[in-house]
């Protein structure tokens, strides 16, 4: 029985590390996974499978890596897993424009101990709040303009042994509509 998963691609599409949608179809076909749509040009693809979401994510990444040359760290998560941290986001996402929402996804459950440090007062209004596998953020004055943002990435070790990956909160709810 195949069931339908988004594959969410960390860091391509800038810089060097170009992944044009149209080959990552190709490359997902050709793992044969069907229904392949990809959304946006920034690493978003959703297709069926029999796989399960680690062993579609590991084949992806080495299929990726044999086509273009380089690793691409990839997360796969089904729709109700996407539905499900839409239902759990702790900001009035109905109210707030999705430029301004983001939501981090991470391969592992990280915990609130590795952002102890942060005085999360001196960030505000931006805030940030942990869920299933997936960082919240809210940040009124956009990605690019955030002192948050930046400091939830550094030091590097913060995140060490994760792979994340972002996406605006119009783009989760687009994935979470085409995975079903």
């Amino acid at each position: 029985m195949a069931n339908r998963y988004a594959a969410l691609l960390a860091a391509v599409n800038v810089g060097k590390r170009k992944v044009p949608m149209a080959q990552l179809r190709e490359v997902l076909a050709g793992l044969g996974y069907t229904a392949v749509q990809t959304y946006l040009a920034s690493g978003n693809a959703v297709f069926d499978t029999g796989d399960g979401p680690d062993q579609a994510a590991a084949k992806i990444v080495a299929a990726l890596e044999e086509r273009f040359g380089f690793a691409v760290p990839t997360l796969v998560r089904d729709g109700a897993y996407l539905r499900a941290v839409i239902g759990a986001c702790p900001f009035a996402a109905d109210e707030v424009e999705g430029r301004y929402l983001h939501a981090i996804f991470h391969s592992t459950q990280v915990g609130e101990e590795r952002f102890a440090d942060l005085d999360r007062a001196a960030f505000l209004p931006e805030e940030f709040s942990l869920g299933d596998r997936v960082m919240y953020l809210h940040l009124p004055g956009g990605m690019g303009r955030s002192v948050l943002a930046a400091a939830l990435g550094r030091p590097a070790s913060r995140l060490e042994g994760v792979v994340a990956t972002g996406r605006n909160w119009n783009t989760v709810k687009a994935l979470a509509e085409m995975a079903g």
